[in-house]
């Protein structure tokens, strides 16, 4: 009820009330004055008295019906205001007012239709950013794609196809020579086997780098975990593994963390030699620690003239720092390879200000 009072209605309706207070001490003081001054027979207290209080009694009356009537015009037009304002804040940005009057509530609807305007045409332009970001983004995945189909068409060509073409002739070789001269034919038999073993661990590398980088919703730990129990399946290599549950990580800084992790251990399949692999992923409040090492042969880390690494080795780089993250690789010949990464995580506001 009390809130009722405070409406547009009522504000009139005491505006009229505040004007006829204001009349009645006018005019009583001038009746007084009269009173006073001249003293007319006609002009005593109980006549004063009984005119202000029929004028009070009239006037109260009119004061309602006049704050009634005169409010009705302007709480008609700030209702369509508030109900323009409910439908911007639907969204509903075509809505228009127009009052024919020509004061500042007009100015006011003029107003709301410049702001629902320029919304309607910031809406348009996000939906049209938003497709051409959709747009671009097929357009990434698709030279992606292409880029990594060239890659591993490259090396495909420069490793297992060498290799194949290799134990071919080598085969031949040997099949000419098994009777005249058994043991150059037993030596060059077990140049082949190696050879192939070589050839097989090439494509498994290259097999892996064709398995979906992404995890199906997976915890990074448990993708990183399931990579290496295929591995282990596949391969020879000891295997490591200590894992701690991640939290508070991005999709996106999971997919190339475990990204990360395949173009290493594809690394290690195809130059290591290695015979151990050391996987270890742990956590602080604020950053995830990874390290891949591995007792291979190594090489100069230095040297970026090293055309079989170099390319992962640059990708895992640009992986980790995209994701504002640290990567550290240290090895050397014979000393094997040890590979680290430093990544933020997802911090709160509360947490960060701490």
């Amino acid at each position: 009820m009390f809130k009722q009072l405070n409406s547009i209605r009522y504000m009139y309706i005491r505006s009229h009330l505040y004007g006829l207070i204001l009349n009645i001490f006018i005019m009583l003081a001038l009746l007084l004055s009269v009173h006073v001054w001249f003293n007319p027979d006609w002009l005593h207290p109980g006549a004063i008295l009984f005119f202000i209080v029929s004028y009070l009694l009239v006037g109260f009356v009119m004061a309602v019906y006049a704050g009634f009537k005169s409010s009705g015009d302007m709480k008609q037009r700030m209702d369509y205001i508030s109900t323009m304002i409910t439908r911007l804040a639907r969204g509903e940005l075509s809505s228009r007012l127009y009052f024919n009057e020509d004061d500042e509530i007009s100015g006011i609807a003029d107003e709301l239709n410049t702001l629902g305007e320029k919304l309607h045409q910031q809406r348009e332009s996000l939906l049209k950013l938003a497709d051409e970001k959709g747009e671009l983004a097929r357009t990434a995945h698709k030279a992606a794609t292409i880029e990594e189909r060239q890659r591993l068409a490259r090396d495909l060509h420069d490793a297992v196809s060498q290799q194949l073409f290799a134990l071919t002739m080598m085969a031949q070789a040997a099949d000419r020579v098994i009777e005249k001269k058994p043991e150059q034919a037993k030596k060059q038999l077990k140049e082949i086997t190696q050879m192939a073993l070589q050839a097989q661990t090439e494509m498994r590398a290259l097999l892996l780098h064709l398995r979906p980088v992404h995890l199906s919703g997976e915890p990074l730990g448990q993708g990183i975990a399931s990579l290496i129990e295929e591995l282990k399946q596949k391969c020879s290599l000891d295997f490591k593994v200590q894992l701690e549950d991640v939290t508070d990580l991005s999709k996106t800084t999971e997919e190339h963390l475990f990204r990360v992790v395949q173009e290493a251990l594809s690394n290690i399949l195809r130059h290591a030699n290695a015979k151990e692999v050391k996987v270890e992923m742990t956590s602080s409040s604020r950053e995830v620690f990874l390290h891949i090492a591995d007792d291979g042969s190594g090489f100069h880390a230095e040297d970026k003239q090293d055309n079989k690494a170099s390319y992962g080795l640059k990708t895992m780089r640009e992986r980790c720092e995209e994701v504002g993250g640290e990567f550290t690789i240290r090895s050397r010949v014979g000393e094997g390879t040890h590979i680290d990464l430093r990544v933020p995580k997802q911090l709160s506001i509360k947490e960060a200000e701490e």
